[in-house]
């Protein structure tokens, strides 16, 4: 299955299992809605990173799991080549880690670490943003490679109205091991936008996005109203190239360390857990 396809299927399989949190799933303009990114555009930092930090601290996984994932992650953005063989290693190691644990084991984690090491690093800024369409009558989700358990958690505790997320499958509740299609990355989240769209009846003319990462094109070239957010260089120029709103809740040399902090991070982080939340060793 090609990469396209795989894209596809993760971003259906995103749409599908998107849930709306309760009274917000009425919106006084159904027609429209906000898609929010969220490492460093919602949060500070990656939030899978600060996920694998909470799981490895509960001895879920070793150092030397998350330093070979690394590793892989480090030597394609330095050298700009991709290794099939690393790529294949690194998404083999997080289905390894996931396999055979429960979606509730996952959720009931993921609710601590919120609390722990995710809740005082939202930005006030982004979050007022959210607020505003909310209170425009306007539905608000997150888009992230993080897995939609996450995901949804950290939509839920923000008031917002869902969430997309990597999906990975599942069998009455006890993850087998495989992703459904790819992770939710780059072009993968604009497919998921574009089936919840569908699925929600949306007008994406009307809708907003906003996201920090050039990776993030293919999502905010969907809506009518994109937005950059904390952005890194090459999106801060796209952005610019084509009249788009910028948003910087960063200042001076902080805003240039964390976006190369958070960018060789994320990258790590992702390859390292996003397939499954690198769960290994923990409660069997």
């Amino acid at each position: 299955m090609n990469l396209t396809r795989r894209s596809q299927l993760a971003g259906e399989a995103s749409a599908a299992n998107a849930e709306v949190e309760g009274i917000l799933s009425v919106a006084a303009d159904p027609g429209s809605a906000a898609f929010f990114d969220v490492d460093n555009t919602v949060m500070q930092g990656a939030s899978i990173f600060h996920l694998a930090k909470g799981l490895h601290r509960r001895k879920f996984f070793t150092t030397r799991d998350i330093l070979g994932a690394a590793w892989k992650q480090a030597y394609f953005r330095l050298v700009g080549i991709e290794n099939p063989e690393h790529v294949a290693e690194a998404r083999s190691a997080a289905l390894a880690f996931i396999a055979g644990h429960t979606t509730d084991e996952l959720s009931a984690v993921g609710e601590e670490i919120f609390d722990e090491a995710m809740a005082h690093r939202i930005w006030p800024g982004t979050r007022a943003l959210a607020q505003l369409h909310l209170d425009q009558g306007q539905r608000v989700w997150l888009v992230t490679a993080a897995p939609i358990e996450i995901a949804s958690i950290i939509a839920r505790r923000l008031g917002l109205t869902g969430a997309l997320g990597t999906v990975a499958e599942h069998i009455n509740g006890v993850y087998t091991g495989s992703l459904v299609g790819e992770m939710l990355h780059g072009p993968a989240k604009a497919e998921a936008i574009l089936a919840l769209a569908e699925r929600e009846g949306l007008d994406l003319a009307r809708c907003s996005a906003y996201s920090d990462s050039s990776n993030d094109l293919p999502m905010l070239s969907l809506v009518g109203d994109p937005c950059a957010v904390n952005p890194d260089a090459k999106l801060r120029a796209y952005a610019r190239e084509h009249g788009w709103r910028v948003r910087d809740y960063r200042t001076g040399r902080k805003a240039a360390r964390a976006g190369a902090f958070t960018a060789a991070v994320a990258g790590a982080a992702v390859g390292t857990v996003a397939a499954g939340a690198a769960i290994r060793k923990r409660i069997r």
